[in-house]
């Protein structure tokens, strides 16, 4: 197939153009042995920027990939042949797709394939980041070395993912509580209240008025509101789907406040332990940020990557691109500075992530710990509101009742 290219020469030049290959990912192994580092590759016909290599084969969950990873390190490492290591670890998974990934990999590794090579035939099972220090660890002979800084990547990133969801299970329980205890009150018990009260034909407050005009809409426009949501939230997922979508969310998420702080926290200690963990195997600096930029996420993060890309292959150095745009930290980027003066920027980038980790998890929980009571205090007050602006009609009948007897006895006394 014709594949077409983006690359930079030694001299910082853009190249472009296309090249006759078997796939992307052969066509940008034979680019880099022509000594162009590459940006983009993508087969003619597809849209421009959307790699072919991210469409093709079955997905996998991050919780298996590094499971796997751990695995076949400690195999590997006690001289295990890689083929039957693979086949091992098939046999103890359950049949499903990833069962049939790790089966593809095994029977390609029989045919005399790489293993960096198997593994691209699945490139959204195992991403670029984990190909590329495969490849290293074959032709350095580390394998296993480099099976087991893979398996602690995966393995990090998996805790960091875990730490996330965990931390949004309790808030997000209280929403759906609220929305829940909300929609039975305004659907199933004011109704009952209504028609007391229209019975009664007695003045009622603002806000009971405006409670009944709102069930009593919902009650009978139920399937509207339904669909209007529906509706909204596919339209949101449409646009989200689009780059500018992407990008208004992700710009949004970078400065929100404390949310914002947190985002730029994970972003930063990605892109170090990625930065770091390549470098640490070989990896040379151009292809490390290529890597890094299309594991990245965030698509500002995304471009900033880029942009230092192209400030790498114009022979600057890597501090000096990192810190345009405010989205790295001061004290990263004269950390980074100064591990370029010493030779040790791979340690100094793995050092930081750690340390930046540790910080994001404090962060996460004093936001977390922000959220919940204001959650709880917005519940407290709307379901209070509810309540009062039901009863308090009650209130006023039964002070009418009360007071209408005597009432009544005084007049009649004289």
């Amino acid at each position: 197939m014709r594949v077409r290219y983006t690359a930079y020469d030694r001299a910082g030049a853009v190249r472009k153009g296309t090249v006759e290959a078997v796939g992307p990912e052969e066509a940008a192994e034979s680019l880099r042995r022509e000594g162009l580092f590459v940006s983009e590759v993508s087969a003619e016909g597809e849209s421009r920027g959307e790699p072919v290599l991210r469409r093709r084969g079955g997905r996998a969950k991050l919780a298996d990939v590094a499971s796997f990873m751990r695995q076949l390190s400690v195999l590997v490492g006690t001289g295990t042949p890689l083929a039957d290591a693979i086949g091992a670890l098939e046999r103890q998974l359950a049949p499903g797709e990833w069962r049939g990934i790790v089966e593809s990999v095994r029977g390609d590794l029989e045919e005399g394939k790489p293993l960096s090579e198997a593994m691209a035939s699945h490139p959204r099972a195992f991403d670029p980041v984990c190909r590329s220090l495969v490849r290293a660890g074959e032709t350095s002979g580390k394998l296993e070395q480099m099976l087991t800084r893979l398996a602690d990547l995966t393995k990090q990133q998996l805790r960091i993912r875990q730490q996330l969801v965990g931390a949004m299970v309790y808030p997000c329980l209280l929403v759906a509580v609220s929305i829940g205890v909300l929609a039975v009150m305004l659907l199933f018990v004011l109704p009952r209240f209504t028609g007391l009260f229209e019975t009664l034909k007695m003045p009622l407050p603002p806000t009971t008025k405006f409670l009944m005009a709102l069930s009593g809409s919902l009650t009978r426009w139920w399937y509207a509101y339904l669909g209007g949501i529906v509706a909204v939230a596919v339209a949101a997922r449409v646009w989200l789907g689009t780059a500018s979508g992407r990008e208004s969310l992700h710009l949004a998420l970078i400065r929100m406040p404390q949310v914002g702080r947190m985002t730029r926290g994970f972003a930063t200690a990605r892109i170090a332990r990625l930065l770091g963990v390549l470098l640490e195997s070989k990896v040379p600096l151009l292809d490390s940020l290529v890597l890094t930029r299309e594991a990245c996420s965030n698509v500002h993060y995304a471009r900033l990557l880029e942009r230092t890309q192209e400030v790498v292959t114009r022979g600057e150095a890597l501090s000096a691109a990192i810190g345009h745009g405010g989205l790295i930290g001061g004290g990263v980027v004269e950390a980074v500075r100064n591990a370029e003066r010493s030779g040790r920027l791979g340690p100094v980038l793995t050092g930081l992530a750690d340390f930046i980790d540790e910080e994001n998890q404090t962060v996460l929980k004093a936001v977390t710990g922000l959220i919940e009571p204001l959650i709880l205090l917005t519940l407290g007050v709307v379901v209070g509101l509810v309540a009062t602006s039901m009863f308090l009609p009650l209130f006023d009948l039964t002070a009418m009742a009360g007071g209408g007897p005597d009432g009544g006895a005084g007049g009649a006394s004289p």
